[in-house]
């Protein structure tokens, strides 16, 4: 059809699940179309294959009518013609087009699991415990600390614990516990691999079976695997099974990195 629109259905877009990333430069609008979920984790380097990110490899004015963006386009606003260059750009710095309802479920996610990751390494180093979730929830929200859904949870964890101490809230530190895990013999030999899994670091261990029917291991955990230890630990028969905190192994402030 000479002179008219040419009609490609390649080009419409009726995709489930998609989460739209929009960015404007050089007075044009660019977006993406990626899998919901996808854009904080490719942005936080969490996914590296942008291919798990997109739900289409194609740069566009408008997703929803599938208009691509043009060529030329591309090379005045982003001075390149190289359409991944483009679709990064675009995934680091556009915005994410989602509903209020949408954000706010985002961000409560996000807050949870920051909260979690706080609670799994510090303890209250004056009584030697770990905190709860629900308790650095509560903590954060004293703090009135703002997620920032670009980052992840492990580097907003670090900030959490910094401004907690800064602030001087509640006593926290980063730390890993000492415990002593003690039961029969016996018993270890069933549940040994299964402690093995919470452990971070084993420091001594009496495995012998000359050292008498009582077995014994000091060890080093992270303070989120406690209550795991000590539920495995209390279903040793008959209340032969104990668990003691010997002391906390404080971890480096200077450590920028949560593992």
């Amino acid at each position: 059809m000479a002179g008219g629109k040419i009609f490609q259905p390649s080009t419409k877009i009726r995709l489930t699940n998609v989460s739209i990333v929009r960015l404007r430069k050089g007075g044009k609008r660019f977006e993406v179309a990626c899998y919901k979920n996808k854009v904080t984790e490719w942005r936080t380097g969490v996914e590296k294959d942008i291919d798990e990110v997109l739900q289409i490899h194609q740069i566009y004015v408008n997703v929803s009518k599938g208009q691509v963006a043009k060529t030329e386009e591309l090379r005045k606003c982003f001075n390149t013609e190289d359409v991944d260059e483009v679709i990064k750009e675009v995934l680091m710095k556009g915005e994410q087009q989602v509903s209020d309802k949408e954000r706010h479920h985002q961000l409560d996610n996000m807050l949870r699991d920051i909260a979690t990751v706080v609670a799994e390494k510090c303890v209250n180093p004056a009584t030697q415990q770990p905190y709860t979730v629900t308790m650095i929830e509560k903590i954060m929200a004293d703090i009135h600390y703002s997620v920032n859904p670009n980052r992840s949870a492990k580097q907003q964890a670090l900030d959490v614990i910094k401004q907690i101490q800064e602030q001087n809230t509640v006593p926290i530190s980063r730390a890993q516990m000492r415990i002593r895990i003690s039961m029969p013999r016996k018993d270890a030999k069933r549940l040994r691999e299964k402690i093995l899994e919470l452990v971070a670091t084993i420091e001594d261990e009496e495995r012998d079976e000359g050292g008498g029917e009582e077995y014994e291991q000091v060890c080093l955990i992270d303070p989120g695997q406690y209550r795991a230890v000590t539920e495995l630990i209390s279903g040793v028969p008959k209340g032969a099974g104990t668990v003691e905190i010997l002391s906390l192994r404080d971890i480096n402030d200077e450590d920028s990195t949560l593992n």
